[in-house]
């Protein structure tokens, strides 16, 4: 199981800061001294690469797309703010990623990764709490807390770091604190986990950062403070260790009341964005948080006829709701927001089990509800498209599916989008014919484009390679399939398949040669790449100090 860390900063999204908000670089900075930026970086790549081969680590495109439309706009009010130095702009990934775990809880690793776990989207009521989390963790990144935390031990390998943070993660993520002390080395452990640990004035830092953020961002104020409350809540009756994110963010009495000065003594903020679209991502959370059997059941029995019938008339904007006052339209929107997310829940649920005659049932009452939001607001119709979608390719539904998406496909290029597209491509009985040849190759150079703009997408690069192997271009799948290798970490597999694609350009017949002096350029820059990796990790070991 996935580890999930109060070392790296269990909780909301972490991070490190580059140098101070104004910034040009510190020259005479110790935390630069102790551990680069560039270290820093290799240490998450390294961590990274042991959890992208961990079955929890999960790219769900509908989550993802969701998560990574929160994010950014933290990450660019980070850099209008002055809080991401050039440096750390340029060395630090800034990636997020999902982690299938059903405990409240997220964390930042070396180097600018952020887990989520599906526990935490689940229980936010509003995206601006979710948001308070991001940005809080965020802000740790752009501070470089994780640096400050571990800089005392700065003689310690790249590899004794490694294995320090990945035993703290699996720490707690069980509970049990033997299991991290079997992976850490006996005495390092010890005293690199309290150096990982976050002081409070770090917390309270984060706290003030994160807050400047987030609603420079856009978010509403009173998501820092109803996620803190919502957490001191849960501190108060729960201590099944279902909340890690309590235990590695201890919330003192001066932090909860900070967060809530911050908002004035004026009416509550309202919650921003779609508070439907949140609703069916926190119900898709829920369901594939916890995939067993029983748990699909329980979500799928939820759904009931009556929310079929909410269909008609809560609109803001729609028939009789302009003459209610504001306040009622908001608690109209979030019952309805609640029974979207019953209902599309149940879909999920129903899909999984393969009992399409439910899944078909909560689909359309997913829709009756989706279509009932503010005219404005076409975001939770389009997740339940996505959803309709899904389920139609599950059953093998090849046709359906397609029309299903063809709305979507002819107005945007979007991940979630872009994926169903291949894999209806690739999963239509008719793909031999000249037709099904020509939708492969439209779906491949589309996806081709995509990849171009992402090269860091193994999922997109996996799934060209399946596109392009059909369409007789073995360098061309090849190649993707060394992308998406080296995008998951890789690095020895990717030069394996360039250089068998090397090979396969050399042994005759026809050949693509503008694609055979691709696959050469990329192998010598990935062989360069594995050669300078080598060199750095072997001056670690010599004591030679981190450059």
């Amino acid at each position: 199981m996935l580890a999930c860390a109060a070392v790296v900063h269990a909780g909301w999204p972490v991070g490190t800061h580059a140098q101070s908000p104004n910034t040009l670089p510190s020259l005479g900075d110790p935390v630069s001294d102790d551990l680069s930026i560039g270290m820093e970086r290799l240490i998450g790549e390294q961590i990274m690469r042991e959890i992208r081969r961990d079955p929890d680590y999960l790219d769900d495109p509908v989550l993802l797309e969701y998560l990574q439309s929160m994010w950014q706009p933290l990450v660019e009010a980070a850099r209008a703010r002055g809080e991401i130095g050039v440096e750390l702009d340029l060395r630090f990934t800034f990636e997020p990623f999902l982690v299938r775990d059903r405990s409240v809880n997220a964390f930042a690793l070396p180097g600018g990764f952020v887990g989520v776990h599906l526990g935490l989207i689940a229980v936010t009521a509003t995206r601006d709490e979710f948001a308070a989390v991001l940005a809080h963790e965020l802000s740790h990144v752009t501070q470089r807390h994780i640096a400050r935390s571990i800089a005392p031990s700065r003689q310690a390998s790249i590899l004794g770091l490694v294995t320090t943070i990945l035993g703290v993660i699996a720490a707690s993520r069980s509970g049990d604190p033997t299991v991290g002390r079997a992976v850490m080395t006996a005495g390092q452990g010890a005293a690199i986990q309290t150096q990982l640990n976050f002081s409070r004035d770090m917390e309270r830092e984060a706290d003030r950062v994160g807050y400047g953020v987030m609603t420079q961002a856009g978010y509403s104020p009173g998501g820092m403070a109803s996620m803190f409350e919502k957490l001191d809540r849960a501190s108060r009756f729960n201590d099944s260790g279902d909340y890690p994110y309590l235990r590695s963010h201890p919330l003192t009495i001066d932090r909860i009341g900070e967060a809530r000065s911050r908002i004035g003594a004026g009416p509550a903020p309202s919650a921003t964005g779609s508070v439907m679209l949140h609703a069916t991502m926190r119900a898709r959370a829920r369901v594939m948080m916890d995939p067993r059997a029983d748990n699909l059941r329980r979500l799928e029995s939820q759904a009931g006829p009556a929310a079929a019938d909410a269909g008609a008339g809560v609109a803001a904007g729609g028939p009789g709701v302009e003459r209610l006052p504001d306040v009622l339209v908001s608690a109209a929107l979030a019952d309805r927001a609640e029974r979207l997310a019953t209902a599309y829940a149940s879909a999920l649920a129903s899909t999984l089990l393969r009992n399409w005659k439910q899944a078909d049932a909560s689909i359309a009452q997913a829709f009756a509800l989706a279509r009932a939001a503010p005219p404005s607001d076409i975001a939770p119709l389009r997740a339940v498209q996505l959803l309709q979608v899904q389920s139609l390719l599950e059953r093998g539904e090849v046709a359906s599916a397609s029309a299903a998406l063809a709305p979507l496909a002819r107005s945007e290029v979007a991940r979630p989008v872009l994926l169903l597209q291949a894999q209806i491509a690739l999963t239509d009985p008719a793909r031999t014919s000249e037709a099904g040849l020509q939708v492969l190759k439209h779906s491949a150079e589309v996806l081709q484009t995509w990849v171009a703009t992402h090269p860091s997408d193994a999922t997109a690069w996996r799934t060209l390679g399946h596109l392009w192997a059909p369409l007789a271009q073995p360098l061309r799948a090849l190649r993707a399939e060394a992308e998406a290798a080296l995008a998951q970490g890789d690095l020895r597999g990717a030069i394996e398949r360039l250089r068998a694609a090397q090979r396969l350009a050399r042994s005759g017949g026809q050949v693509d040669f503008i694609e055979a002096s691709v696959v050469d350029a990329r192998l010598r820059a990935l062989e360069a790449q594995r050669r300078a990796l080598l060199a750095e990790q072997g001056q670690q070991r010599d004591g030679g100090p981190p450059q």
